[in-house]
């Protein structure tokens, strides 16, 4: 029941925070995106990908699913206006909003946190050496993403309305990680679908995570600060694989 407590509350702290406190630090909050984000990507590299590609066994298409699984969040991101790697939608002046676009960011975030859950329900992955960083590599990049996902919804939705939608999507990885452990204790999901999903949705961290490295430079110039972050960030994950 822990793992389920956890992924609630990083994302409705995270969209508590954008709704408490609208004012930020762009520069800091950049910075909370660079480290969550290396920190994913090292996670993907060098635990989720060694995972799958050693049971090719069991998952003979796996490269095939893995690039399935970056397009398939190429598609996300267009719905969700890129919110998944913390894009915060500012309002401007005159701006008109609609309603309907929130509601296809909120669907398009939930779907992507429902694979997320879904992903932790298998006890190999749960309950492996990987569990530790893969759970805090999936709530490092869920508060900031709740935050971009309450931004948008604070501006474009009465603030009732937003608030019911951000706990819909809170309650999205933990309903995924139910349903998963579910449909694998009935048979349903049995070795080969779990590890396409795992395929799937690792190729939607490696979109989502070196979107968010690539993305923190403007103009892409070197930025010695947010690359000393994303080292920390990956370094920290290497470390929590070796030692946790």
């Amino acid at each position: 029941m822990t793992v389920y407590f956890l992924l609630f509350l990083a994302a409705i702290a995270g969209g508590l925070a954008a709704y408490y406190l609208p004012k930020y630090s762009p520069g800091n909050y950049k910075l909370t995106l660079v480290f969550s984000g290396a920190y994913l990507f090292a996670v993907t590299i060098t635990e989720l990908l060694p995972e799958i590609f050693s049971n090719t066994s069991a998952l003979p298409t796996a490269g095939i699913l893995v690039l399935t699984g970056f397009f398939i969040q190429q598609l996300l991101e267009f719905l969700s206006q890129g919110v998944e790697h913390g894009h915060i939608h500012v309002h401007q002046h005159g701006e008109a909003h609609h309603s309907s676009s929130a509601i296809w960011v909120m669907t398009a975030l939930s779907f992507h946190a429902t694979m997320e859950g879904g992903m932790l329900a298998e006890p190999q992955v749960t309950e492996g050496t990987i569990s530790n960083t893969l759970i805090s590599g999936i709530l490092l990049h869920k508060f900031p993403e709740a935050f971009a996902l309450m931004s948008v919804l604070i501006c474009e939705l009465k603030r009732p309305q937003a608030i019911l939608l951000l706990l819909i999507f809170s309650l999205a990885s933990p309903a995924g990680l139910g349903l998963g452990s579910f449909l694998f204790n009935a048979g349903v999901l049995n070795e080969y679908l779990f590890y396409a999903l795992f395929a799937i949705v690792s190729g939607g961290f490696l979109h989502i995570s070196t979107t968010i490295v690539f993305e923190s430079s403007a103009d892409h110039h070197f930025n010695a600060k947010k690359t000393a972050v994303a080292i920390l960030g990956a370094g920290i994950a290497v470390l929590s694989n070796l030692f946790f």
